[in-house]
């Protein structure tokens, strides 16, 4: 297998402000984190509220710089994070359908090839040409998830959005996912779903005050994260 993406020494800090910094607050974010995805790999990264996991997700995805470290990768780079991330509220489901797939790196030819698909996988077919302002959560979501793995990138990086519509519609965007990881696809997944995570991760990071306590094989750092949340 090959490295799909590496991590080495990534640190990110927010300075505690000046009126605060009497009370001794650390500054928050990432620090010193290092590792390897390789292709076809799952890894779930868990931890509690505030930890830095979201964080670290839109540093692999380049959204933001670390201070210091590098963030290395092969191959196209799909986010999808938050309900309605990347798209417009004044334009339809169709356009903002384009427009994430541009924001991809996908030409309007490889658009127009998946178009139909996508509107077919998102349920949107009464919708999908009004604004997208009218959508509601559920259905953005929806349209995020179709978009973001209508074109298989070399890596998804999802943060929470699987856990978002009804019952059967998570389980066809986990199907989907796993689908894209059987075509050397690899995936790195936020989320505080420890039952999902345990059934589609081949493997799982433990963040802590921005920091890696455990990299290891699913029902180990499942266990170790239990006992920090006790403490």
């Amino acid at each position: 297998m090959s490295t799909v993406m590496r991590l080495e020494n990534i640190t990110l800090e927010y300075p505690v402000p000046r009126r605060y910094r009497k009370d001794n607050i650390k500054p928050s974010g990432i620090r010193n984190v290092s590792f390897e995805l390789e292709q076809g790999e799952v890894l779930g990264i868990i931890g509690r509220n505030g930890s830095g996991k979201s964080t670290l997700l839109k540093m692999m995805a380049g959204v933001f710089p670390p201070n210091s470290g590098t963030i290395s990768s092969k191959g196209a780079v799909s986010l999808l994070a938050g309900v309605g991330v990347g798209f417009n509220k004044e334009l339809t489901g169709r356009e903002n359908a384009y427009l994430y797939g541009a924001l991809m790196g996908r030409s309007r030819k490889q658009i127009d090839e998946l178009i139909d698909e996508i509107q077919s996988f998102a349920e949107l077919t009464h919708h999908f040409d009004r604004p997208f302002r009218t959508f509601s959560s559920g259905m953005r979501a929806r349209l995020g998830i179709s978009v973001a793995t209508a074109f298989k990138p070399d890596l998804l990086l999802i943060d929470e959005v699987l856990g978002v519509g009804d019952v059967s519609f998570r389980e066809k965007s986990q199907n989907r996912v796993k689908d894209l990881i059987k075509t050397s696809g690899s995936v790195i997944i936020v989320s505080h779903s420890l039952a999902m995570l345990k059934d589609m991760c081949t493997r799982m990071i433990l963040i802590e005050d921005g920091e890696i306590l455990i990299d290891g094989e699913p029902d180990a750092v499942i266990t170790k994260y239990r006992e920090v949340l006790k403490n």
